[in-house]
């Protein structure tokens, strides 16, 4: 009996919670899955699987062999793959998730152009500012901006994030302008309230007190608005109504143009990143490969961002 038959047998046993519905899936006898799987726990000696009437349910090895069996799998699906229509050639439903204002400005546009390269994949693009749980709601990855939490994903830096304190010239000339860091708490500061990145505050650079360099402090800011919403702040802030720290993609324009002014940078901190989040890379299907490979490609090209980096 082929190997790959009984381990994709398994596969969808252990995945589908049945046998019945394994069977379902593949078109054949209950009795055909059942047996597979005696001939591939027969020629392992050890049992992968409890069975009973009511359930199933995966013994430790069952656990091991599961995860290796799902990278052998998709390993042997890559690399047909590969070798198809004499190239790489994925297929199947890939599902990303951005940051709202960024998956608008970078990662929407990018989509139709990653399904020219490769039109047998279909995509779903999610804009949110939650931080989506990939495994629990079945995304394949996800772009991040900012510091990124501990997790079991593994992450794969796109680009830098620089950000800058801004507010318009209206709202500096009624209030003045902050000289330091530390000023901020004489002024009105909008401040998004679900943003991951920002839960830690405003990040600055500023000399140490014993003035030995520097160091990276952070502060949180108040102000009578907050929101959970990146455009709205941007609104705010574009109205006159404070100070915010925001992405130099998010307002270069407005800089250019004289409707924001920068303040504090001076004392601008390091970029955090922009990321892409995973699940562990082994278990990568190819369109989910090719994705990351073309977000690296389109975000490391010299002219991508222009001044908006």
């Amino acid at each position: 009996m082929d190997r790959l038959k009984q381990m994709e047998t398994f596969v969808a046993v252990a995945t589908r919670g049945s046998l019945t519905a394994a069977a379902k899936a593949e078109g054949v006898a209950a009795a055909i899955i059942g047996r597979r799987l005696d001939a591939l726990e027969e020629r392992l000696g050890v049992k992968l699987l409890l069975r009973t009437t009511r359930r199933l349910t995966l013994t430790h090895e069952g656990s091991a062999f599961l995860e290796d069996c799902q990278r052998l799998l998709a390993e042997v699906a890559n690399a047909e793959a590969s070798v198809s229509a004499g190239g790489v050639k994925a297929s199947g439903h890939l599902r990303v998730t951005a940051p709202a204002g960024f998956g608008r400005r970078h990662v929407a546009p990018l989509v139709p152009r990653f399904r020219e390269l490769h039109p047998e994949v279909t995509v779903s693009l999610n804009l949110s500012d939650r931080v989506i749980d990939l495994a629990g709601e079945h995304f394949d990855c996800a772009v991040r901006v900012g510091d990124l939490p501990d997790s079991s994903l593994v992450s794969m830096r796109l680009g830098d994030n620089r950000r800058r304190c801004v507010a318009t010239p209206e709202y500096l000339r009624r209030h003045g302008v902050p000289r330091h860091p530390s000023d901020l708490a004489r002024f009105d500061c909008l401040t998004l309230s679900s943003d991951a990145s920002q839960t830690r505050g405003w990040a600055f650079q500023v000399p140490r007190q014993d003035g030995d360099g520097v160091e990276v402090v952070h502060l949180k800011p108040s102000g009578p608005l907050d929101c959970t919403d990146g455009q709205v702040l941007h609104d705010w802030c574009l109205a006159g109504l404070g100070i915010a720290w925001r992405s130099t993609w998010e307002v270069e324009a407005e800089i250019d143009a004289g409707l924001l002014a920068p303040v504090l940078d001076d004392f601008a901190a390091p970029p955090n990143g922009i990321y892409a989040v995973f699940p562990e890379r082994r278990h990568l299907p190819l369109r989910v490969r090719l994705w990351l490979d073309f977000l690296k490609a389109q975000y490391g090209r010299a002219d991508y961002w222009g001044r908006a980096a």
